[in-house]
């Protein structure tokens, strides 16, 4: 069996998610957007796909690395054809990023999913069917009643209590956003949010990535007072040391690294530097399931939990598969966006989740997801 093809579709579709100058997603009106998957094809016609931004797999990037790996491979020798595209990240400038290399590796595991007609996380060995999501808020904008306040806050986290979430996580207010970064304005959002859904709900704070020692040590004191479960990228992740002296200096549990490159291998700098209370991996910041599943198993090792980052299908198969993670992270959430209506190009959203806070783990082949192939071809960006 031999991969024959590689290939990625750009099309239409509508969403309601916009970016700022800085990439921070924000709730909108309706608008046109284009989206991408990947297909790698074998010589048996089995297929996998997988769904990603088309800038990360335009057709420089197909052409110069993933043909070149694919082309040829054993689908099945995901390890392999992995570390083949890995050693060829390094001559590319920079521009063959993680991200690339995830989608390909999430359409091998599709693919193998597919041809035995299995969910990918019965073959990796599943651990749990469902898992509690916490609900993850949109970054802070400036729209009168959505997250422009820390009462928008506070009035939102209440409508993710009534609709199941037991664990919000906020992003709060990023330039180019007026009057960011704040760290005043940060914890009295936290604390709006705190008062408004109790002490029973676990909340979480993913910081502003270049706050100063001195400043996210006043918000760490906050939220002890605040009881909050964990906090996220408040600095810089270039420096372990500053997040040595965080974890050292506050009692919140620092989560940790998120961006920084390096996949399981900055992990493991990390936790041998105390760096973190807990380790952080996602497929699209490490490379794919394989290195994010490396990198829990290596957290486990450290008997610490490994927080799996970002919403998406192959985020929670990880999670379905490791016993280590405690939440699936739902969202981006805003007021005006319904995430439980699935996009066009799928049949039905991936991740369901029921009124007490669980996602379901799909049992469909592959990874999972329910594709409408028509609307894709109907609907193609020449």
């Amino acid at each position: 069996m031999k991969i024959v093809d590689v290939k990625v579709r750009v099309f239409n579709y509508k969403s309601r998610v916009s970016k700022d100058s800085a990439g921070h997603q924000h709730g909108g009106e309706p608008r046109d957007a284009a989206h991408a998957m990947l297909t790698i094809t074998a010589d048996d016609g089995s297929q996998g796909h997988c769904f990603h931004a088309a800038e990360a797999i335009r057709p420089f990037i197909v052409e110069q690395f993933l043909k070149k790996a694919l082309i040829g491979s054993d689908p099945f020798h995901r390890e392999k054809i992995w570390q083949d595209l890995y050693h060829r990240q390094r001559g590319s400038g920079q521009q063959f990023s993680d991200r690339a290399l995830a989608v390909a590796e999430l359409a091998l595991w599709d693919l193998a999913g597919r041809k035995l007609d299995m969910p990918v996380h019965k073959l990796i060995g599943t651990y749990r069917t469902q898992i509690p999501a916490y609900g993850s808020i949109m970054c802070g904008d400036e729209v009168k009643g959505a997250l422009s306040s820390p009462d928008d806050y506070a009035n939102f986290a209440l409508k993710l209590v009534a609709r199941g979430y037991k664990a919000i996580k906020l992003h709060t207010w990023m330039p180019p956003v007026a009057r960011a970064p704040d760290p005043k304005r940060d914890v009295a959002a936290c604390a709006a949010v705190r008062e408004a859904v109790g002490p029973g709900i676990d909340l979480m704070l993913d910081g502003y990535h270049w706050y100063s020692r001195s400043e996210i040590l006043y918000i760490g004191r906050e939220l002890e007072r605040l009881h909050f479960a964990w906090i996220e990228e408040p600095m810089d992740e270039a420096s372990i040391a500053s997040y040595k002296w965080l974890a050292d200096h506050i009692d919140v549990p620092v989560l940790g690294p998120e961006s920084m490159p390096g996949k399981f291998r900055t992990r493991a700098e990390w936790a041998k530097a105390e760096a973190a209370d807990m380790l952080r991996a996602g497929v699209f910041d490490v490379g794919g399931i394989g290195p994010s599943l490396k990198i829990a198993h290596l957290a486990e090792s450290f008997g610490m939990t490994c927080e799996i980052h970002g919403a998406g299908v192959g985020n929670l198969i990880v999670a379905a598969t490791v016993p280590n993670c405690t939440w699936f992270e739902r969202g981006l959430l805003h007021p005006t966006i319904d995430y439980d209506e699935a996009p066009a190009y799928l049949h039905q959203i991936h991740d369901p989740m029921d009124k007490d806070g669980f996602v379901h783990i799909s049992d469909r082949p592959g990874l999972g997801e329910d594709i409408n192939f028509d609307y894709i071809d109907n609907n193609l960006i020449t």
